[in-house]
């Protein structure tokens, strides 16, 4: 093909295909090119940082929307679209994430509108990185080439150094930037290593392409002992380091407590939850490119596969009960919210792992149901619990911010008599603790009931499953304990004589905003049907 035939098929590619599809993460651009003209031109007074990200993250979200809505019964039809010549894909998967974030960007930018922070001279500097994280993370839902999985991770991670440490003047605040930044810079090298490691060893970097390049891999690489099937291995293990170490999973965990801690509890809220997002968007669709293609044959690389999910599976475990167990000591707020979060990332790895077991291992011969439907019960699970822990994580944090506004504390033992000064409060940051710990009613519960399901038919596959479902089961009584103490101090404990005292209504803004974040956690364990029908028509496309 000719320079200019290819010059003009790209052209046609972006311009007719790709830029039209690509509405949301342009508006998010347009945004943060709009706020870095408003600290060019000192125009903070006149046009509010804020307004300029909320109108952003509002545009895009429309368009999200209405791309959702247009899937309609195409879902079921697997109806994808490659952009940029295969860079990225389009596709029901990637517009929930896009829905997703931006919906959860919305709720935080108002949120740091509520809470003052960042003050009006650093808002532009501070909205262009909460924006730059988002299309990170976008970016890292609809990633389709290696070379997209590192830029997209990096877009992410670089903007979080600097949110974490945008506290000026606090030491706490900048130390946990740095330790972010170098633990950061450690897993970044890593991962990239294992990208041209592994796009060396198939001859492709495309996701797509890449699990064609595994079923010819198999073919000529059948033992264990061959090295280049050792080397593959390797390759896969050093990019999952990069994913793990966005998902503050064991053990990659040890920056996130120091940061939560260190940053504004905006800041927290956000990582907990959309960091999260972004990097389960991109684990599935790398783990579905080891699979390979739906319709596939057993080949010989499905036995690595099948202990890669064994092993997804143990560390799911291994985060979950350390998360639980070391949130026991906490003092501080935020670090037990750090700790809980890790403990979350494990019960949401406990999906990814089942659905690895369920399209790798032998199929049981009584099987109910068939290894596709089973593997979507898996993303479902993932899908619903990402949608409950926005609300039941954002609501805890948001409830930490408001109260730090009016005590000047994150520390537990401050948070004493709590419930009969701001009796409205107590009550929402109970109905997110509750459904944090996964009890009925709430969100949570179901939830994790989705999730521990998915692992009882991942049993049938392999019984390492049933044993990671125990051990689930056991975190989650073990949750129990701290969530309880802090409820505890805010409804039973007393308040010092010099302490300070919370005025807080319930009918100001931040008092409706508090209830938005913190009711649908109730509303989402009892109307569990709209949303677990949404999750399970997305995860049908990709199976």
């Amino acid at each position: 093909m000719k320079f200019s035939e290819l010059l003009s098929k790209l052209v046609a590619d972006t311009c007719d295909v790709s830029l039209p599809l690509f509405g949301p993460e342009l508006c998010i651009i347009g945004a943060i090119v709009g706020l870095l003209l408003v600290r060019l031109c000192n125009f903070e007074r006149v046009l509010p940082a804020s307004f300029v990200a909320l109108a952003g993250a509002g545009a895009g979200l429309g368009i999200s929307l209405l791309q959702f809505r247009q899937f309609g019964d195409a879902v079921a039809e697997q109806a994808s679209t490659p952009l940029f010549t295969g860079l990225l894909m389009y596709d029901p998967f990637t517009v929930f994430f896009r829905v997703f974030l931006l919906l959860f960007l919305l709720f935080v930018v108002y949120l740091t509108i509520l809470s003052g922070i960042p003050d009006k001279e650093d808002g532009p500097d501070f909205y262009v990185l909460l924006l730059g994280a988002t299309l990170g993370m976008m970016l890292m839902a609809s990633a389709n080439h290696l070379l997209m999985v590192f830029l997209a991770v990096e877009m992410t991670s670089v903007p979080s150094y600097a949110m974490v440490g945008f506290l000026k003047g606090r030491k706490l605040s900048s130390e946990a930037s740095l330790k972010y930044v170098v633990y950061g810079a450690g897993a970044a090298g890593v991962m990239l290593y294992g990208i041209s490691l592994l796009a060396g060893l198939l001859g492709a970097a495309n996701l797509t392409d890449m699990a064609h390049a595994l079923l010819r891999f198999s073919e000529m690489h059948t033992e264990f002992s061959d090295p280049a099937v050792r080397a593959l291995v390797l390759a896969v293990l050093m990019v999952l380091v990069g994913l793990a170490f966005k998902l503050s999973l064991v053990p990659f965990h040890f920056w996130c407590p120091d940061a939560f801690e260190g940053a504004a509890a905006e800041v927290g809220g956000f990582l907990s939850v959309a960091s999260k997002a972004g990097a389960f968007g991109l684990l599935v669709r790398v783990c579905l490119a080891l699979v390979g293609p739906p319709d596939h044959e057993s080949t010989s690389l499905a036995t690595v596969n099948l202990y890669l999910g064994v092993g997804l599976g143990i560390i799911a475990a291994v985060t979950a009960t350390f998360g639980n167990l070391a949130a026991y000591s906490q003092k501080n707020m935020k670090r037990l919210l750090a700790y809980s979060t890790i403990a979350h990332a494990g019960y949401m790895l406990m999906a990814v792992a089942a659905m690895m077991v369920v399209l790798n291992g032998s199929e049981p011969p009584d099987a109910v149901v068939s290894r596709a439907e089973a593997a979507r019960d898996c993303i479902e699970g993932l899908l619903y619990y990402l949608v409950v822990y926005f609300f039941m994580n954002l609501g805890a944090f948001a409830i930490v911010a408001l109260i730090r506004n009016k005590i000047f504390s994150e520390d537990i033992a401050d948070y004493a008599g709590l419930a009969r000064q701001a009796p409205g409060l107590a009550v929402c940051m109970l109905l997110c603790l509750f459904s944090l710990v996964g009890l009925p009613p709430f969100g949570g519960f179901f939830g994790k009931f989705v999730i521990f399901a998915s692992l009882y038919n991942a049993g049938f596959y392999h019984a390492s499953m049933w044993v990671v479902l125990a051990i689930g089961g056991l975190n989650t009584v073990f949750s129990l304990v701290y969530y309880i103490r802090v409820l505890k101090v805010m409804f039973i404990g007393s308040a010092t004589d010099d302490a300070r005292t919370i005025d807080f209504s319930m009918a100001s803004n931040a008092g409706r905003y508090v209830l938005l974040v913190s009711v649908p956690v109730l509303l989402l364990g009892v109307l569990v049907n709209p949303v677990s029908q949404i999750a399970r028509q997305v995860a049908k496309q990709l199976f």
